[in-house]
Order: structure tokens, then C-alpha cells, then sequence
């Protein structure tokens, strides 16, 4: 998995224009007139709001200067008044203004939002296995969770602060310069100038502490979820304190990260507030020595502090939202990394569903490696005929669960061909091959929700009364009926509530209700005690009727009545026939029968003997 951090060949600033790129889609949707004609309203409205804004301080002045003048009693009472409530109508315009900006925004915020976490959610099961097994899934979570917050924050400040404040400065130094010349405007300008350069390289500098606190967070996160994950791990070896020092670990980088963050945080602000400061007081003493030449009104001096104060005040606020729309650059930088994740499997362009047929599975000379350096299939060839039970048998590491993987296409095979009913996988869509084979693996891992929810993820469109077949054919509707709440029991975390054998029952009953056409039963007993594993295998025949079977074992009392066994040793076919066949041989199948066989009657003895039996996995 590629790191969270920008690639290291771009440049920061290439990175940011790429995420901003990345999100454009989602504000100028295809296909979605509706949410296209709500960011045409909110744009009118956001002008609207800043140009009624500027006009409010122009009542202000006047409303003064009325008030200054040498006038009569009566119209020096009469025009304020009208102008004072004409500055309250344009402040109250402004504000409802904005109000309904934000208000018709909103739904193509949250729909950028929903759609940007939606896409990485379906483009995460996308990828490959590979790509899966060498993940941080905490990382990632936090990956997602922040990104899509960025989202939501970037859209809502750079299109409705840092936009619209930019549009109140021109237009307040076009004013300016309009009324009092060029050296208004300039001073204006010049202070902004200064003020977003020391913004900019300042907040530069203290990136670096927030991608430290990103790192460490997605890593303490990672840390935290692996420790509960396996959480009977750590009490079987008392290393409470040792996963608390991991974590700890991570925090500390973090805290100290953080710290830093913090105090730089203040040299910033301390900056802004000086810059500020010298600007103001600048325009003041300017308008100031224009009342007192009288070039200027005191009504001109009000609306110049009032411009500065209107320009200046949001500012603050500016470069807060700075700081956060480039945190929020970073957050989402990690999330669309991940989208452009490409995976290791694709569909070719040209690619059909399969056609489903009896089921017969051919591997043809196939061979396969993790690694280039170390092979783990090397010409391995074999033909499943529907409605047949082929086994594979070995030693561990040998590559039994390999070939299921492949079967699945996890993985492309680096040699030969795999086909179905005489169609190559590599020709067909992944979805369609998948479906078409079901499985029960030897770590079965359920979901954190009900026993029927797990059963009818086989097929979530299942009608109640379907679930339950699937069950009592699997022979675990009566151990549901018995719990408390029956099918709506909790499993609790990857099933811990289930004993070994509950949960493959479940797992059979799920697959039963995929209705697929080829079986593979992956070291599916291996866990499980002599008693358990009989009623299983029971479960298994009635269930691999009419359909063709692959059970990859260790055990090989569970294969003794297959159709044909092969006996891989180091990636390779030693041996194959069926259970007599290769007896007979007195090989490498012979051998291990034997072994397995004096193990039993070893195991039998103690039992005999009122000692514990100690199963072997010989």
C-alpha cells in the first residue's frame, strides 16, 4: 500500500491542485440539472450578499455627515433617519443574503460529501486482495473519515469565506480608490499583501506539524483497533501493558507534534494581529488629516474605518480557514490517494458474464507466485467434472489455499489457464465468476449483527422463509430457535458469541443460500474437535449434492470419499487418484495417512486412559 503522504515526485502545490481538481466533479454533477441550477442560485446569492454589504457602510457615512452638517433642525432629523433605516435594511438584506446561499448550497455540499465517501467505499472492495492484506484498516478509516470531512469544510469556507471575502476586497478597494484616490486602495492592498504572505509561508511551516499528527493519529488509531481485534490475544499473553506502550507510542509523536502546532499557532496570530494593526492605523491617520484639511467629511472618515474594519475583521477569521482548508487539503490528499489505487485484478473491457453451466472447474498447467523470487504453483493441472468432489491435500504451504484464491481470481495466475464450464476466468466478469462459487473457509469471520443478517448475506434478497431452509439444511435452525432472541441473537465481533462449529454452520447456511454451482470447502473442519468435524462433514454432503466440490484439507479422514485427491508437495501434483489408489501407492498420501492414523489411536489411548485427548495435526 502506498503511503498516506503526497507522492514524493510532485510538488506540494501540484498535490493541492490535484485534490481540488479531484472534488470539481462533485460540485458540477453530470447528470444532476437540479443541484447544477442550486449552485447557479447560491453564487447569485453570494454576490448579492457582498455587494448589499458594501453598500451598508455608505448609508452609515451619509447618516453621519447628515447628522454633521449645518442644516435645518427639521432635515437634520428627517434624513438620518431614513438613512439609518435604509443601513438596517442593507445589513438585514446582507444577511438573509447569505443565509439563503448557505441554505440552497447545503444539498450539493452533502451530496459532494455522500458521493466522494461512497466512491472510495466502493473503490476500497474494488481492489485487490493483495492490496487488502498489506492495509492498516484503522489508517484507512481515519484516511476516509477525515477526507471526507475536509470535503464537507472545504466546500463550505473557500466557496463561501474565502470567495466572497475576496470579492468584498475588490470591491471595497474599488470604492475606495473611486472616492479618495489611488493612496486608499493601495494601503489596502499593500496590507493584504503582507498579511497573506506572512499567512502563507508561516502556515507553510507549521504543515509539517499537522501531517505528523495525521501520521500518528491514523497510527494510533491502527494500533487501537489491531490491540481490540485481538483482544484474546493479548489476555493469553498478559501484554496489557505492551499494547498500552505501542499505543502510547504513537500518542507521544502525536502530543508532541500537537504542542508544537500550538505555539507556532501564536507567533502566527501575534503576526496577523500586528499587520493588521499598522494598516488600520495607517488609513486612519491618512483620513484623519483629510478631515482636518477638509478634503474628507467626518461621515468620509466612518466609512473609511468602517470599509478597513469590514475588510480587516473577516480577515482573522481568514486566516483560520487558511490553516484548516490546508489541513483539509492534507485530510483529503490521503483519501483520494487511495482512489488512485489501481487494483491488481480488472476486468478486461471485452469481458462477459459467465455463463453459468454445471460447474466444472480445469486448472492447466497454472502456476503461481506472491513474490518472482519463490514460486508457489508450478504446473499444476487438474479437472473437476460437475457434480464431482475433487480434493487437495498437503503439507502446510504447499499451495492448497492458493489455488482456491485463484479460483476466485483473487489473484491472476502467472502461468496457464483457469476455466469454468470450458470459459476462461480472465474473459469473464469477476462478479459473475464469484457468484457462481461459494465458499466456507476455514476462519469463518461474521458480522458484528444478527445470526440472520450473516445468514442471508448470502443472499440479502432472501425471503425469511428461505433463510431458514438454508439453516435447517445446514442443520443450525433448532441451536438458533434455542437462544434467547432466536435469528435476531447478536454475533457479536467476527462472531466471537459463536463456538467454532456454530459459526461454520452459519457459514454453510449462507452458502447454500447463494445457490452456487461449484463448492469450495477451505480447511473448513481444521479448527474444529472429532465430534464436530463428523456432524460438519455430514452437513458438507448433503449440501455438495449435484454440485462440484473442491475441498482443500489437512485432514485426510475428511477426503477419503472424493472423487479424486491431489497430493500437493512444494507447489507441485505428487501424487493423485482416490483414496485406495493412493494407498496403494505407498507414497507421499500413504505416508501421511499413516501418520495421521497412528496420531488418532495415540490420541484414543489417552482418552482410554482418562486423559485429555489432545487432537493432532499431524
Amino acid at each position: 500500500m502506498r503511503s498516506m503522504e503526497p507522492t514524493p515526485g510532485r510538488t506540494r502545490p501540484e498535490n493541492e491542485w490535484k485534490t481540488i481538481r479531484s472534488l470539481l466533479p462533485y460540485l458540477w454533477p453530470v447528470g444532476e440539472f437540479g443541484l447544477r441550477v442550486r449552485v447557479v442560485i447560491a453564487m447569485i446569492f453570494l454576490v448579492a450578499a457582498k455587494g448589499t454589504n458594501v453598500a451598508v457602510p455608505i448609508f452609515y457615512k451619509e447618516a453621519v455627515d447628515s447628522l454633521t452638517l449645518e442644516k435645518g433642525v427639521e432635515i437634520a432629523l428627517a434624513v438620518p433617519i431614513a438613512l439609518l433605516i435604509g443601513y438596517g435594511i442593507a445589513r438585514v438584506m446582507a444577511q438573509a443574503f447569505g443565509e439563503l446561499r448557505d441554505a440552497v448550497f447545503t444539498k450539493v455540499a452533502q451530496r459532494a460529501i455522500r458521493l466522494a465517501g461512497l466512491q472510495t467505499f466502493r473503490h476500497l472492495h474494488r481492489l485487490s486482495l493483495r492490496f487488502h492484506l498489506e492495509r492498516k484498516t484503522g489508517g484507512i478509516s481515519r484516511a476516509v473519515e477525515r477526507g471526507t470531512k475536509g470535503i464537507e469544510f472545504l466546500l463550505r469556507f473557500m466557496l463561501f469565506n474565502i470567495m466572497p471575502t475576496l470579492l468584498e476586497i475588490v470591491l471595497i478597494c474599488g470604492v475606495l480608490w473611486y472616492l479618495y484616490g489611488p493612496s486608499y486602495a493601495l494601503l489596502t492592498f499593500c496590507t493584504l499583501l503582507v498579511y497573506i504572505l506572512w499567512t502563507t509561508l508561516i502556515t507553510e511551516w507549521r504543515l509539517k506539524f499537522r501531517r505528523t499528527m495525521n501520521e500518528m493519529d491514523g497510527e494510533a488509531t491502527t494500533k487501537a483497533i489491531d490491540s481490540l481485534l485481538n483482544f484474546e490475544t493479548v489476555k493469553y499473553f498478559g501484554n496489557e501493558d505492551h499494547e498500552a506502550n505501542r499505543f502510547d507510542h504513537a500518542l507521544k509523536t502525536y502530543e508532541k507534534a500537537a504542542v508544537q502546532s500550538g505555539t507556532s499557532l501564536a507567533l502566527l496570530n501575534i503576526g496577523q494581529g500586528v499587520i493588521i494593526a499598522c494598516g488600520v492605523s495607517g488609513a486612519m491617520i491618512m483620513a484623519g488629516y483629510g478631515v482636518v484639511d477638509g478634503s474628507m467629511t467626518i461621515g468620509d472618515f466612518v466609512l473609511v474605518n468602517s470599509y478597513l474594519i469590514q475588510i480587516f475583521m473577516p480577515l482573522n477569521f481568514l486566516g483560520f480557514v487558511y490553516r484548516e482548508i490546508k489541513r483539509s487539503l492534507i485530510d483529503m490528499e490521503a483519501m483520494f490517494e487511495l482512489l488512485d489505487q489501481n487494483p491488481d485484478i480488472a476486468d478486461d473491457k471485452d469481458a462477459k458474464p459467465l455463463e453459468r453451466g454445471p460447474g466444472a472447474v480445469s486448472f492447466k498447467d497454472v502456476s503461481f507466485s506472491y513474490d518472482p523470487r519463490r514460486e508457489i504453483l508450478k504446473n499444476i493441472s487438474f479437472h473437476a467434472p460437475a457434480g464431482t468432489k475433487l480434493a487437495i491435500v498437503g503439507p502446510s504451504g504447499a499451495g492448497k489455499s492458493t489455488i482456491s484464491r485463484l479460483l476466485y481470481r483473487f489473484y491472476e495466475a502467472t502461468g496457464g489457464s483457469i476455466t469454468i464450464d470450458g470459459q476462461d476466468t480472465r474473459d469473464i466478469t469477476q462478479k459473475s465468476l464469484r457468484a457462481a462459487i461459494g465458499i466456507v473457509p476455514q476462519d469463518t469471520v461474521l458480522f458484528n449483527d444478527t445470526v440472520y443478517y450473516n445468514i442471508a448475506y448470502g443472499d440479502p434478497s432472501a425471503s425469511p422463509a428461505e433463510v431458514e431452509e438454508a439453516a435447517k439444511v445446514a442443520k443450525i435452525h433448532d441451536f438458533i430457535m434455542s437462544l434467547p432472541d432466536g435469528y435476531q441473537s447478536k454475533v457479536g465481533e467476527r462472531g466471537l458469541k459463536l463456538s467454532g462449529g456454530e459459526k461454520q454452520r452459519v457459514a454453510i447456511a449462507r452458502t447454500i443460500l447463494k445457490n452456487p454451482c461449484i463448492l469450495v470447502f477451505d480447511e473448513a473442519t481444521s479448527a474444529l474437535d472429532s465430534r464436530t468435524e463428523q456432524d460438519i462433514l455430514t452437513s458438507f454432503k448433503d449440501v455438495s449434492q449435484d454440485r462440484t466440490t473442491l475441498t482443500i484439507a489437512h485432514r485426510l479422514s475428511t477426503v477419503i470419499d472424493a472423487d479424486e485427491i491431489l497430493v500437493l508437495q512444494a507447489g507441485e501434483v505428487a501424487e493423485r487418484g482416490t483414496h485406495t489408489e493412493l494407498l496403494a501407492l505407498n507414497g507421499v498420501y500413504a505416508d501421511m495417512w499413516a501418520r495421521q492414523q497412528e496420531a488418532k489411536e495415540a490420541a484414543e489411548k489417552l482418552s482410554d486412559l482418562g486423559e485429555p485427548m489432545i487432537p493432532s495435526e499431524t
